[in-house]
C-alpha cells in the first residue's frame, strides 16, 4: 500500500472519529486533498486511493494540472487568493472557489463563468482574527457581502472559509471555527441559506468538525511537507 494511500485512511479516520464525537455523520464533510506544489502522480496516486476533490492555491498551476489530469473526473477546488487578472481563468476550469473576500472578485468570476458550466460554488473567506497578512473580509462586512454576491448570475454562494490564527490548544482552534459557524448562522437569520463551513487543516480538523466544518482542506497530512 502506497504512503499517500495510507495517509488518506488515516485522515479519514480521523475525519470519522471527530465527527462520532460531534454525534455527526462522516459522510456529512467532504475532504479537500490539497494537492498544490505536489505532481500529478501523487494526485492520481490519491485518486486511485477513492479521493476526488482537490484543492488548488495557484491559478497557473492549477490549470496545468487540469490539463494533465483531463481524464479523471476531478472535482477541482480554487482555494488560493484570487487576483483579479486571474478571475477568468479560475471561473473557466474550477467548480468551487474558497477565497471571495471582495464584491469585484465575485463580480468577474459570474461575469467570466462560461454559462455551459454549471454555477461556480463559492465561499466567502472571513478574517475572523483580523490578521493583516491574511485575506479574508472582516466579519462585520461579511453579511454585507454575502447578500452581493448571493445575486450573481454566474455564481452560487455556498457558505464560509476560514484560515485561524495557529492554535495548540483545542479549545483555542475551536473558538475559532465556533466564531464562523455562529456568522455562517447570522447570515442565514438575513435570509441567506449557506451550506457549507469550508474550515479545518492537518492539524486542527478534529476541531473543525466538532464545530460543523462540511469542508476539510488537508494537504501536509496527506502528501507530506510541502516542497
Amino acid at each position: 500500500m502506497s504512503t499517500v494511500t495510507l495517509a488518506l485512511q488515516t485522515v479519514r479516520a480521523r475525519i470519522e472519529d471527530a465527527a462520532r464525537a460531534a454525534g455527526r455523520d462522516g459522510s456529512e464533510i467532504q475532504l479537500l486533498a490539497v494537492s498544490k506544489t505536489w505532481p500529478v502522480t501523487a494526485i492520481r496516486e490519491a485518486w486511485q486511493a477513492g479521493q476526488r476533490a482537490f484543492g488548488e492555491n495557484y491559478a497557473q498551476e492549477g490549470v496545468q494540472k487540469i490539463g494533465q489530469l483531463s481524464d479523471l473526473p476531478i472535482e477541482w477546488h480554487f482555494i488560493g487568493p484570487v487576483q483579479s487578472n486571474k478571475t477568468r481563468v479560475i471561473a473557466e476550469h474550477f467548480a468551487w472557489v474558497h477565497c471571495v473576500d471582495r464584491e469585484k472578485i465575485a463580480e468577474r468570476l459570474s461575469a467570466t463563468r462560461p454559462a455551459h458550466l454549471p454555477l461556480l460554488n463559492v465561499c466567502l473567506q472571513v478574517n475572523l482574527s483580523g490578521e493583516p497578512t491574511k485575506a479574508g473580509v472582516a466579519s462585520a462586512e461579511a453579511c454585507r457581502l454575502a447578500k452581493a454576491v448571493s445575486g450573481s448570475s454566474g455564481l452560487r454562494l455556498r457558505g464560509l472559509m476560514t484560515i485561524p490564527r495557529p492554535e495548540h490548544d483545542r479549545e483555542a482552534q475551536r473558538k475559532w471555527f465556533r466564531m464562523l459557524r455562529e456568522l455562517r448562522d447570522q447570515i442565514a437569520a438575513e435570509g441567506i441559506r449557506l451550506d457549507t463551513l469550508s474550515m479545518g487543516m492537518s492539524d486542527d480538523l478534529e476541531a473543525a468538525v466538532l464545530e460543523g466544518a462540511t469542508i476539510v482542506r488537508v494537504g501536509a497530512a496527506i502528501f507530506g511537507t510541502r516542497r
